[in-house]
């Protein structure tokens, strides 16, 4: 059975424009570590440079409203733009963003007008980038446990406390955060959710030195950051959804985070391992000639695949305003315990040459050395396994009379 989209004449007329601009605009001089956020400087400003760009032409978010920066753009559009970015090995914002894709949402479906008009242009259009600020050192599945505290004081709210586990090696201009408003109100509804600049008095960034953390897709990081709050000042006008309000705020930017986002990327690591096993000899002859580790190629691509298809199932659904209820934990769910299986096998072809970035030894600039890290770590963020069993179980009203709702996306 084939399950690949079939492209309208439209589609890829579309291709062929899209295509024809990145080879104008795409910054010279990029590189594609291992690790997707340990670029340099530079090469995060030339990622920037080309958000911007992307912002102009309304293709960074492109089903974005247009009012707001985006694009206004169908879902067979939009496809086509993540198609041909993934092509070039870029991602769709092509850096580190989660306002766009989780906080910018929470914004659409919940802010006023007002503040829509305010926060989101900035966003679409690639002029600021956001950290998402949800873990705090006592609260990290049990989000609704968080302590920070937001208590109001006239026009403004001051915010006190601390996140951990924030961000990525470069700075972001804007966060957006929940915070408890209420410290002796009912639980879920004494909760507020904030959209803050990264400038503002009293807001202190340190790094956190850790041996991994997990990226998008797979790939590991040890950049992570500590944000102290002292004192600060937050406007109320930078308050989303209304206060004590901020759980139902989250709802829909977890939602996303826990899968229903979807997404149109490969799983360009499946490439690089088949070159590996084809290029690494043993005994005269390539490890891509033994029927066992030709077995678990085959065990690696079908995982592959299945977690492709699911998020690609998944963005269609999203972006069709399909009713979505267990999807989302289900890909997210799949996609990490693949991930071990995948690193097991990846392992058991490579013996250790999977484990090594030494460039004596190693031959996938370290992306299998990445790889066999991030998918221990990467079973925990976004709502470990665990949690994506629970959701799924109350979405499928398994012990329940009532079926839990997902997230609003709309």
């Amino acid at each position: 059975m084939d399950f690949e989209p079939r492209y309208t004449k439209e589609q890829q007329e579309f291709r062929s424009e899209v295509k024809e601009w990145l080879t104008e605009v795409l910054p010279e001089g990029l590189e594609f570590p291992a690790d997707s956020n340990d670029l340099s400087y530079n090469g995060y400003l030339k990622l920037r440079e080309l958000g911007r760009s992307l912002g102009e032409k309304g293709w960074l978010w492109p089903t974005a409203p247009t009012e707001y920066g985006g694009g206004g753009l169908s879902i067979d559009h939009a496809i086509v733009i993540e198609e041909e970015l993934d092509e070039q090995g870029l991602s769709l914002p092509p850096y580190y963003d989660s306002g766009g894709r989780l906080g910018g949402a929470s914004v659409l479906v919940w802010g006023s007008d007002d503040q829509k008009e305010h926060f989101l242009p900035p966003i679409f259009k690639g002029e600021v980038r956001t950290w998402q600020l949800l873990t705090e050192p006592g609260a990290g599945s049990d989000l609704a446990g968080v302590e920070m505290s937001a208590v109001r004081d006239g026009d403004d709210y001051v915010l006190n406390g601390q996140k951990v586990y924030v961000g990525s090696s470069h700075g972001a201009e804007m966060v957006w955060t929940i915070t408890r408003t209420d410290p002796d109100g009912e639980r879920h509804r004494n909760l507020s959710w904030f959209m803050i600049p990264t400038d503002t008095p009293g807001i202190t960034i340190q790094p956190m030195d850790l041996l991994i953390t997990s990226g998008e897709g797979g790939a590991g990081t040890g950049t992570k950051n500590t944000i102290f709050f002292d004192d600060v000042r937050v406007p109320a006008f930078n308050l989303i959804g209304g206060e004590n309000n901020g759980w139902q705020v989250a709802t829909t930017h977890l939602e996303l985070e826990h899968g229903s986002g979807g997404s149109v990327r490969r799983n360009r690591l499946v490439d690089k391992l088949f070159e590996y096993a084809t290029e690494l000899k043993q005994n005269g002859h390539p490890l891509s000639a033994d029927p066992g580790v030709r077995d678990l190629l085959v065990d690696v691509y079908v995982e592959a695949e299945i977690s492709r298809l699911f998020g690609l199932r998944n963005y269609w659904m999203r972006h069709t305003r399909q009713q979505l209820a267990h999807e989302g934990p289900q890909h997210s769910l799949y996609r990490k315990q693949s991930g071990l299986r995948s690193a097991q096998a990846m392992l058991e072809i490579l013996g250790p040459y999977a484990l090594t970035n030494d460039p004596k030894w190693d031959r996938s600039d370290g992306h299998m050395e990445v790889f066999q890290r991030a998918s221990i770590v990467a079973m925990h963020p976004g709502g470990t396994a665990e949690i994506q069993k629970v959701i799924m179980a109350r979405r499928l009203g398994a012990g329940r009379q009532v079926r839990e709702q997902a997230g609003r996306l709309e």
